[in-house]
């Protein structure tokens, strides 16, 4: 191995660890958003530095500096070892079952084939079933070492949660290797580039619906969320497995939560919609037509901060004594900074017309597309989890159980049996 191979080995680790990290606080921010919207309520708003408010996004600097300088409490009759090691595990999964969700097309750089995945092998998806079922010891032995009855109940709750969950989320993607002849996760994603009938998109949510309702239901079992948190289920059983932890302990659980969210939204995206593909635009077209595609972008980004320019300062001028101290200028000079930025994208629109794009541009321009459309469809999946969060009510642990071995599993194995049918009758 190589100097290169090794800082470009390096460089897709960072990558998927700052975004996992990053996606955290926005999913914060967005949880409260999105539940003051649903509950028709007012989210975070008025925690501020200077004049900077962000919509709420500052409360979040405000959450992360509570929860670093909190006492950190550990109740004298924990088992200590295994009390300090669940949380550890629970991080440790969450980001290390991203490691081989491909977030790009390959890349060639002098040369060499670069795979925009941390871990490019064959037996991707059977690696995260692998991975993310070690997630349980965390809550289960989190639970246990609490030496304390309800974070006993939320993890055996939490056990036989997952079990009973992953068992047909492992049946749902069985038609998708029926379909491809194949585990691997850029393989799937490069062929839900084709067309079906000529004009849409073949992702696998049209080949498989059923699949993919069934894989979407247990990754919400799977990441212990509204309806499925009886693992924590705060009304009986206080706060379930992590009801012991405080400081930055519990501060693991809570961003590991957040982190499955993404991986889960990762896969639920790689698998059903298409993945890094762009609909209609493939590697080919985005490389050999990148002048057009990005003087397109920039027309509609720049009228889109334009539009956004004229709204912040119509916001300004309904409100501009709101707060009577400079947050009241926040609008004003955001609506300046989105105003300046449709400008510089006019500019630079213009000068595309006059100069020809330098041979490294369009390949980069590529990656960067299709990191993009990646990033949106994983964070508009992570809005599904909040939404669904804050509109159904959880379920009671009959339910639940009904649910996973009644409804799911013989709905998976079904779904085998017929896309079998298929196959051989239809090629």
């Amino acid at each position: 191995m190589d100097l290169l191979d090794f800082g470009i080995i390096f460089a897709r680790a960072i990558f998927v660890i700052v975004f996992c990290l990053t996606m955290v606080p926005v999913l914060i921010w967005l949880e409260r958003k999105g539940a003051a919207l649903i509950q028709d309520r007012i989210g975070p708003n008025r925690t501020s530095i200077g004049f900077l408010r962000l919509g709420g996004l500052i409360q979040i600097i405000a959450d992360a500096v509570k929860i670093f300088f909190k006492e950190d409490v550990t109740p004298g009759t924990v088992h200590k070892f295994y009390f300090y090691l669940a949380p550890f595990i629970a991080g440790f999964v969450s980001l290390s079952t991203f490691a081989v969700i491909p977030f790009a097309d390959n890349l060639k750089i002098g040369g060499k084939l670069v795979h925009m995945q941390v871990l490019n092998i064959d037996a991707g998806l059977l690696y995260f079933f692998a991975i993310v079922s070690l997630s349980v010891y965390s809550v289960v032995l989190a639970g246990w070492s609490s030496n304390s009855k309800f974070p006993l109940l939320g993890g055996i709750r939490a056990s036989a949660q997952m079990i009973s969950y992953e068992i047909p989320m492992g049946l749902s993607v069985i038609g998708l290797m029926m379909i491809y002849g194949s585990p691997h996760l850029n393989d799937m994603v490069q062929r839900q580039g084709e067309l079906l009938w000529g004009f849409l998109p073949r992702w696998n949510v049209f080949l498989q619906p059923v699949a993919a309702m069934i894989f979407i239901i247990c990754a919400f079992a799977e990441t212990n969320r509204n309806p499925f948190d009886l693992a924590e289920g705060e009304s009986e059983l206080v706060g379930g497995f992590h009801t012991e932890y405080s400081s930055m302990k519990f501060g693991l659980f809570f961003m590991a939560e957040y982190i499955s969210m993404v991986v889960s939204s990762g896969f639920i995206v790689t698998l059903f919609f298409g993945g890094w593909q762009i609909p209609f635009l493939t590697t080919e077209l985005l490389t050999n037509y990148a002048k057009p595609i990005i003087q397109i972008s920039l027309v509609l980004a720049s009228l889109i901060s334009f539009y956004i320019c004229t709204n912040l300062y119509t916001y300004h001028k309904v409100h501009k004594n709101r707060w009577k101290d400079s947050r009241d200028y926040e609008g004003l000079i955001f609506s300046v900074i989105t105003g300046i930025a449709s400008i510089i994208m006019l500019v630079v629109l213009v000068l595309m017309s006059y100069i020809d794009l330098p041979t490294w541009l369009p390949p980069v321009f590529t990656l960067l597309a299709q990191v993009a459309s990646f990033v949106i469809k994983v964070f508009l999946m992570c809005w599904v989890f909040v939404w669904v969060r804050w509109t159904l009510p959880r379920f009671r642990y009959d339910q639940l159980m009904n649910l996973g071995w009644k409804s799911l599993l013989p709905l998976a194995l079904l779904n085998i049996f017929v896309t079998g049918a298929v196959i051989l009758f239809l090629g």
